[in-house]
């Protein structure tokens, strides 16, 4: 009996840590699976106009996949710079997670504008999405959230991207406008051949 209550106690805290599970992982999100945007601009550049506050309300800090960083990387994997001149300004506008009692409030918002050499906008879209969401286990319940809303975002993207700026985009598979390098050096001035005479 002595050797049965021994082995049942070693065997206790296996039993426990089954019942527990393992600890739930939070891989990043990334988009370079989705069909990217080649745009037909020189350069892509990412703007962050919404700053999180850090406190509560807000609990976008506590999600294991921040808003802001999952934008970016929407950004970073589908949004191809394959012109010649220009640029498209990637503006994160809202990606807030805001908590009031035991429901929390989302709201993603980008815009991509599209600028001409001499810094002129001349085209934009726009892009918004909303969720609400109750409390369950809170980093679980925003990583949750954040992926759904960012599921989303990439379908609302795209529809307003082809809707509004359909002039922008290249055919897929287009490659990127070579450029044109001058040497560094001066090219070598060459002497006019001298032929002997006979």
């Amino acid at each position: 009996m002595q050797g049965l209550s021994r082995r049942s106690s070693l065997l206790l805290p296996l039993l426990l840590a089954a019942c527990e599970g393992t600890p739930r992982s939070y891989p990043p999100l990334r988009y370079g699976y989705l069909t990217p945007f080649p745009m037909n601009v020189a350069e892509v550049r990412i703007e962050q106009r919404f700053v999180p506050s850090g406190g509560a309300p807000d609990v976008s800090g506590i999600d294991p996949m921040p808003p802001v960083q999952a934008l970016r990387n929407m950004a970073d994997d589908r949004l191809q710079a394959l012109g010649g001149a220009g640029q498209a300004v990637f503006v994160i506008r809202d990606a807030s997670l805001v908590r009031h009692g035991d429901t929390i409030l989302g709201n993603f918002a980008v815009e991509l504008d599209i600028y001409m050499p001499a810094g002129v906008r001349t085209a934009y879209a726009e892009a918004r999405v909303a969720q609400t969401t109750t409390i369950d286990d809170l980093p679980a319940t925003l990583y949750d959230m954040t992926k759904a809303m960012m599921d989303r975002m990439n379908v609302e993207f795209e529809y307003q991207v082809r809707h509004s700026l359909s002039a922008w985009l290249l055919p897929a598979g287009a490659l990127r406008t070579p450029v044109h390098q001058q040497p560094l050096t001066p090219p070598v001035e060459q002497q006019p051949l001298t032929l002997p005479q006979r």
